[in-house]
């Protein structure tokens, strides 16, 4: 059968649905340059009006997974469960979650990603260890998931190649926010992942990418019914991020932040957070085992250790001290009406934390530690948040973010429970 560009980008300029042919089409001879990145540009825009049905969306993020190649993770010991945050700031989960679940008897496969604006990456927490290396061979993957049962590593470049064209093209045609495109863009990567079930940890709020709950429920059904229709039971946890998650914001405080929640200890909502999705993700491998006293009986921290030191890292390793701290202190009396997750996440993205583009480097140790908490009462002069910068620079550029990220007045804040709800087929 004979396509033409033009014809397929009308047909969804008008609202017509796509045959699986003419995507298949589409996709494949852009990957290989047939199509024009204008014409890409075009078809985009036409999804981001006109959406994609569950069928043109099933294809599309076929012909996404199939593009390249594949982790096989058949013949393990013990059965694959993986998860997915839409980001926010201070969530550093996985590196708690993933060494919490091997614990548990699972097999963690947790490719992750590096951060890009207010929200931080995985990869640039863990890159804070000396030695440790997020590239592994497949084969690397699959024995340490063998022998210790969880593994954060970089996504191979073989991995659904036709995404990583399309995210870029999407981040430049402002249609990064279309909820087909999000949903195949993550799903076809955890699908070629090979795990056998998922958990989606969808953020909404201020500091989320969605910040919206109706947006961010079918953004969450959406991804379920993808993972559903591809054979990997997919669970979707709603969880709020209007604040942030815990007390750090950065690369190494994050890891400091994590490893004492491994060890019994930590903020409780990172606690909450990561004992609920563990439980959700034991569950839909008929795991039956109690994550809290894997935290508190020591065994996940073992684990996390074994997996830091397996990808080169030393799990002991003492973080230098950013080179400035500061604190910045409450303007008034009264009561935190508002701490904005988005305000915190811009600030320590200022301080050096995160990265504007995609190539800039990051600061092991710049970022914020958050000091009081929504609905805390506080005296003027009292420390909000502390800072960490590594030279002045970006230290006079995180204070220059700071008004917006914190509200002192004499009401009680709305307040948003961590766990919202869950989305199941």
């Amino acid at each position: 059968m004979s396509f033409n560009a033009v014809e397929i980008i009308g047909a969804k300029r008008d609202g017509q649905v796509l045959s699986s042919d003419a995507i298949t089409w589409m996709l494949n001879t852009y990957n290989t340059g047939g199509v024009a990145e204008e014409q890409m540009s075009a078809l985009l825009m036409a999804v981001f009006f006109n959406g994609l049905n569950p069928e043109e969306l099933n294809t599309w993020t076929d012909v996404m997974i199939n593009s390249g190649e594949r982790l096989s993770l058949s013949g393990l010991s013990r059965p694959t469960v993986d998860k997915h945050s839409t980001g926010g700031v201070g969530d550093k989960i996985s590196l708690i979650l993933a060494p919490l679940v091997a614990a548990c008897g699972a097999a963690v496969p947790q490719l992750s990603g590096r951060g890009l604006g207010h929200t931080g990456g995985t990869l640039d927490k863990l890159e804070a260890i000396p030695g440790w290396r997020a590239f592994l061979s497949n084969d690397e993957v699959r024995d340490q998931l063998e022998t210790i049962g969880a593994v954060i590593c970089a996504a191979g470049q073989g991995m659904a190649p036709i995404d990583r064209k399309l995210y870029s093209l999407r981040d430049v045609t402002s249609t990064v926010e279309s909820i087909p495109l999000i949903a195949s863009s993550i799903m076809s990567k955890k699908i070629a992942e090979g795990t056998e079930a998922l958990v989606l940890d969808v953020k909404v709020g201020r500091g989320a990418f969605m910040k919206d709950l109706d947006r961010a429920r079918k953004l969450a059904e959406t991804m379920v019914d993808i993972g559903t229709q591809h054979g990997v039971k997919t669970v979707a946890q709603l969880t709020n991020m209007n604040v942030p998650l815990g007390i750090a914001a950065g690369n190494a405080l994050e890891v400091i932040e994590s490893v004492e929640v491994l060890r019994g200890g930590g903020p409780q909502d990172v606690r909450e957070l990561t004992i609920a999705l563990a439980q959700i993700m034991l569950e839909l491998v008929s795991i039956s085992a109690d994550p809290a006293a894997m935290l508190d009986n020591g065994t996940a921290y073992e684990t996390y250790r074994q997996m830091i030191s397996a990808q080169g890292g030393d799990p002991d390793y003492e973080f230098p001290r950013a080179a400035k701290i500061e604190t910045y202190e409450s303007p008034s009396s009264g009561i935190v009406n508002r701490l904005d997750a988005l305000g915190v996440g811009i600030v320590a993205w200022r301080l050096g934390a995160g990265r504007a583009r995609k190539e800039d480097a990051v600061s092991a140790a710049a970022g914020v530690r958050v000091l009081v908490r929504e609905g805390d009462r506080v005296e003027k002069g009292q420390p909000l948040l502390e800072l960490h910068a590594d030279d002045d620079a970006h230290m006079q550029s995180g204070r220059d973010a700071l008004t917006s990220s914190i509200l002192i007045n004499d009401e009680e804040p709305d307040q948003t429970p961590l766990l919202i709800d869950q989305v199941r087929k």
